[in-house]
């Protein structure tokens, strides 16, 4: 008989009964009922209920085993009478009647339980994370991790990609982030970076001759960490393809990612949820501005924003009027409400929209064939009913306004797009709804300076190529730049690739940089693509919003194995942490402290 286990503890059946077995695992419960002894025991794969007799001989010793003790039990497998089988555990038919006991790893008081949800802070569950990760729900979110990473490396090779490995130890790169630096020792005063992407190198790579490229990919960002962003480091699901257009890249991708979701769909709660068929839809970048005021809009809220400005000029409601005539630019956008016609419903939103910081939420709600409230008074009953017309609203409906530079109020306005369907339970459940994001403006003004920059990735190859640069205002040229977007979360931004050098010389002397400041910032890039260079794009969807989604899990934390806290440090391990001084001797390297930490020192 094996030293440790002769079954795991998913595996034992009535098929078993009679035969002497030998599980491994942890003390999951204890249950004493007097006479008898109940242990289940857990390992990575499940659970089976232990017994022990009051008159055995090793009876005092079971009783003694702490919560997650590591123990080998040895015994006869029995058959449950009818009224204690339990359906919800695979074993739940038999249980193991122990004879020997041999304790591998005693267990200390726990700092949290491991066998219920409690709740426990943040920091606890960080600090104590190798606790947290034996709870039923984290073990079965990170083995759902792992199992989406095979999948899609399955089905991307299954398309004819190979996989490549990209270096870690790299140069600082044009990102947007902030780099994370290692000192070289060999090199005093240079540094090397961690990558925030593989992308210069898996552009390299279709330089280099090969044609479909991937790689689970490892990246390092020095940014702030978000409910959907882990702080300094994720993983993608890197891609990179040669002689494609974007139509190319979409068919590609969609497959994978719709396939994962298919396999996957029912892991959260074991009920089925659909998954958007391909094609996904692909939604101009201005028409998801105006339609949902966001690049990353929730489809499974059917709430679509309108302009409504037209109602507002020269009316009575003379806060909109007045901003409508001072500045060309401002724009009335109505939130419809379908079943939100209550005042009390739209005085919530009020409220909650001031507590964001607004000065309120304009709003009509209709009854009996007309609108009610201060704006449909003020505006009068023939605006009011363009409104009501233009946005297809009945009784017991609303609509909520903001006015103002649709750049300034977007992000509020999207968040009380969702706000609304969240309240009024308009959210499909039980759904995974994809889109393409396309068309992003190549270049925005600065309002600030006045000046023309890039609105998003530099290196992305403009619709029209050098004749659009040339001839076209830049503000209305467009880049072949795309998003893949699943339930209001960005999952990847991707693009065509710029591989012409004299195209991307224009693209960014339109943006005020010299052909020197080019040469200079991005030489390595431009040097390999004036040695032939293929057409190529890609992407990149992430991997931890992927498991995030799938699994149903509101934070990216809950899907990453060993995660930071929001402040970027692992509290199990002690990092970041101070540098032995050889250390940094031997790195040329000396410690200047900022000067508000030398005065909370003294």
């Amino acid at each position: 008989m094996h030293l440790y286990r002769t079954h795991t503890c998913v595996e034992l059946r009535p098929e078993h009964a009679g035969e002497e077995a030998r599980l491994s695992g942890w003390v999951h419960r204890t249950r004493d009922h007097g006479n008898l002894l109940f242990i289940d025991l857990r390992d990575h794969y499940g659970i089976t209920q232990c017994v022990a007799d009051v008159s055995s001989d090793i009876f005092p010793q079971l009783e003694a085993l702490t919560s997650e003790t590591v123990v080998t039990f040895t015994g006869k497998v029995d058959r449950r009478s009818e009224e204690t089988i339990n359906p919800g555990i695979p074993t739940g038919e038999v249980e193991l009647r122990i004879e020997t006991v041999e304790v591998q790893g005693p267990a200390e008081p726990l700092p949290m339980p491991v066998n219920q949800d409690a709740g426990y802070p943040e920091d606890i569950r960080l600090r104590y994370r190798f606790l947290d990760l034996r709870r039923e729900e984290l073990h079965r979110n990170i083995v759902l991790r792992s199992q989406v990473i095979s999948s899609i490396r399955r089905r991307m090779t299954d398309q004819g990609f190979t996989e490549f490995q990209t270096p870690i130890l790299t140069s600082s790169s044009p990102e947007g982030a902030r780099d994370f630096l290692v000192p070289s020792r060999l090199h005093p005063g240079q540094f090397y970076a961690l990558p925030q992407a593989p992308q210069q190198f898996k552009q390299l790579i279709m330089v280099a001759g090969f044609d479909r490229y991937f790689q689970i990919a490892p990246c390092f960002r020095d940014e702030d960490a978000r409910a959907d962003r882990s702080p300094g480091e994720f993983y993608q699901l890197d891609i990179e393809m040669s002689f494609v257009t974007q139509d190319d890249v979409f068919n590609a991708i969609e497959p994978v990612l719709g396939g994962v979701f298919e396999e996957f769909a029912d892991f959260a709660d074991g009920a089925p949820r659909s998954v958007t068929p391909a094609p996904f839809p692909r939604i101009p970048y201005d028409e998801a501005m105006q339609k949902y005021c966001s690049d990353k809009p929730d489809l499974r809220i059917p709430i679509e924003i309108a302009d409504v400005t037209d109602a507002f000029r020269g009316s009575g409601f003379k806060i909109f009027a007045g901003m409508i005539e001072k500045d060309e630019r401002v724009r009335v956008y109505a939130i419809p409400a379908k079943t939100g016609g209550s005042r009390a419903f739209c005085d919530r939103m009020n409220s909650w929209a001031q507590k964001e910081g607004q000065p309120g939420l304009g709003y009509i709600f209709f009854r009996d064939g007309e609108g009610a409230g201060p704006i449909a008074n003020n505006i009068g009953a023939e605006r009011t009913e363009s409104v009501r017309a233009q946005l297809e609203l009945g009784d017991g409906d609303a609509v909520f306004f903001v006015c103002g530079v649709p750049g300034d109020f977007a992000p509020f306005a999207a968040d009380a797009r969702v706000k609304v369907g969240e309240e009024l339970d308009l959210v499909e459940q039980g759904a995974f709804k994809f889109c393409w994001i396309v068309d992003y403006p190549m270049y925005e003004r600065d309002e600030q300076t006045g000046e023309i920059e890039f609105s998003h990735n530099p290196f992305s190859m403009p619709q029209g190529g050098l004749e659009a640069l040339e001839s076209q205002d830049p503000l209305e040229v467009k880049a072949f730049q795309y998003d893949i977007v699943c339930n209001g979360v960005e999952l990847s931004s991707g693009a065509i690739r710029n591989h012409r050098p004299d195209i991307m010389y224009k693209a960014f002397e339109i943006a005020g940089y010299s052909k020197e400041e080019v040469e200079t910032q991005f030489g390595g890039m431009l040097n390999a693509l004036k040695y032939g260079a293929p057409p190529h794009g890609g992407s990149a969807p992430g991997i931890d919003r992927i498991v995030m989604l799938i699994a149903d899990e509101p934070n990216i934390r809950e899907v990453v194995t060993f995660p930071m806290n929001q402040q970027a440090q692992d509290l199990m391990m002690g990092a970041p942490g101070e540098a032995d001084p050889n250390h940094l001797r031997e790195l040329n390297i000396r410690v200047q402290m900022p000067v508000e930490a030398k005065k909370a020192e003294e």
